[in-house]
């Protein structure tokens, strides 16, 4: 079936809520997923235990304690008991229409990134995923209450264990990993296939309390630079806009709007941080009132 693997902030306040969300989402899917959480962070152990997840207490770390994307991804691949693996954000609710888009995936190729939007919803509070209807109440919360992002933000992965990565030592908690992600399946001539319109992914919106400049430290930090620079610069930093297919609920076709993803790739890296600080600093205020982003058409059940 499929292994997930991840790590996680400590599960304390609001974040315990929201990763453990997240988590009982994927264990939900199927009897036979695996979830592999790495880390020793605060709570992980109790939660692995609880929810019968298997636990990697250690983790690669950088000078300043950030976790290392490169080793999660290799101790994953030799440790999952499954051949198709997603490495996925810890905020990130899962419907069930996630594996039947990927079941028809990698039932058509043998070499592959599949990739997708999420969908950017508040929730505060704990959600009954063994519940009857949890799966369409998932779907009704998400295109009723939610906000469709744009193609930039990429929260799940899901490849083949085989995939040769050999990535560089690049940090979560910070930014462009993702966005190497997209780039080096490509470069190794991998199918880069987008989901959108048939896996319903939402994330939790959060703070960015973990880091003492918010949102924009983020992006602009030492190790936000660094990952930059370990990506290779702006022309390594693909988003979902560059995937090569599209899959939708009537079937999978070329994606032929991929050659102006270059304008986007060249102008991001510069207003990026800026945006993201305006977010984060008018975030209350447009809570307050009830302003949110336009939405895109929804995504339809598979």
């Amino acid at each position: 079936m499929l292994t997930f693997f991840t790590t996680a902030k400590p599960f304390v306040s609001q974040s315990a809520v929201l990763q453990r969300n997240a988590l009982q989402s994927w264990k939900s899917l199927s009897p036979n997923v695996e979830v592999i959480l790495f880390g020793d962070d605060e709570g992980v152990l109790e939660v692995c235990r609880e929810f019968g997840l298997r636990h990697e207490p250690h983790v690669e770390r950088d000078e300043f304690g950030s976790k290392r994307l490169d080793y999660m991804f290799r101790r994953a691949q030799a440790i999952a008991r499954n051949d198709l693996l997603c490495y996925i954000n810890c905020d990130i609710i899962l419907a069930p229409d996630f594996c039947v888009a990927l079941e028809r995936v990698s039932a058509a190729r043998s070499r592959f990134l599949m990739v997708g939007r999420r969908w950017d919803l508040n929730i505060q509070d704990s959600f009954d995923f063994n519940a009857p209807d949890a799966s369409a109440r998932l779907r009704q919360l998400a295109f009723s209450q939610g906000v469709l992002r744009g193609p930039d933000a990429i929260d799940y992965f899901a490849f083949r264990r085989s995939f040769p990565w050999d990535l560089p030592p690049l940090v979560v908690g910070r930014v462009w990993w993702d966005h190497f992600l997209a780039w080096k399946a490509l470069q190794l001539h991998a199918d880069l296939v987008d989901v959108s319109s048939c896996a319903v992914a939402i994330h939790q919106n959060h703070d960015y309390g973990y880091h003492p400049s918010g949102a924009a430290g983020v992006w602009t930090d030492e190790q936000a630079q660094r990952n930059y620079r370990l990506a290779g610069g702006r022309w390594h930093l693909y988003t979902i806009a560059d995937a090569t297919h599209v899959l939708t609920p009537t079937g999978e076709h070329r994606n032929w709007t991929r050659q102006l993803a270059p304008y986007w790739r060249f102008l991001r890296p510069k207003v990026a941080p800026g945006w993201m600080f305006l977010l984060d600093a008018t975030r209350p205020l447009r809570r307050f009132l009830g302003l949110r982003r336009a939405r895109l058409p929804r995504p339809t059940q598979t």
